[in-house]
């Protein structure tokens, strides 16, 4: 691993980690574990009350990114505007691969996800599990999406907004 691959995130930089979701690097430091050192990324994670620590040599490896682009965001919400596309496999099995687009950490598997599961009023009421499923995949879009802009408030009704005019 190179010193330049290792260091493209500084402290005060906003990350995707897949698993979490946006987080803020706070800080860099050095531990020892084990009798070796390691350099790690502290991460944290406001809305969850939580902390991370990424070694900076396995960073990339485990999906962590910068924040995406503007144009990704445009994508994004492009496929949520989409018709939704539901498999017509077994509930368990579609769970399993949303739950696995989510984790992924990619903004358009996600906007997917919310595109796939998001009911209007005059539609079907949701299982518990397909409405766990839609709000975690709706956090981590509006998040991500917040983090980009740096207006959370505007990064919601962006994404309502677009799922209603989808329902229209």
């Amino acid at each position: 691993m190179t010193k330049s691959k290792k260091l493209e995130f500084r402290p005060n930089d906003y990350v995707v980690y897949p698993a979490h979701g946006v987080g803020k690097i706070v800080s860099i430091e050095e531990q020892e574990v084990a009798g070796f050192k390691l350099e790690l990324f502290v991460i944290s994670f406001e809305k969850d009350k939580m902390t991370l620590r990424v070694p900076t040599n396995k960073a990339t490896e485990v999906g962590m990114r910068s924040l995406s682009s503007p144009d990704v965001i445009e994508k994004a919400m492009k496929t949520l505007k989409g018709k939704a596309r539901v498999k017509r496999a077994m509930w368990s099995r579609r769970a399993q691969e949303y739950e696995q687009k989510i984790n992924s950490g990619d903004l358009i598997s996600i906007a997917e996800v919310v595109r796939d599961l998001h009911r209007t009023d005059d539609q079907r009421e949701q299982s518990y599990s397909e409405r766990q499923l839609y709000e975690a995949a709706l956090e981590r879009l509006t998040r991500e999406v917040a983090a980009v802009s740096g207006d959370e408030a505007e990064a919601v009704r962006k994404v309502d907004a677009v799922l209603t005019s989808r329902a229209a």
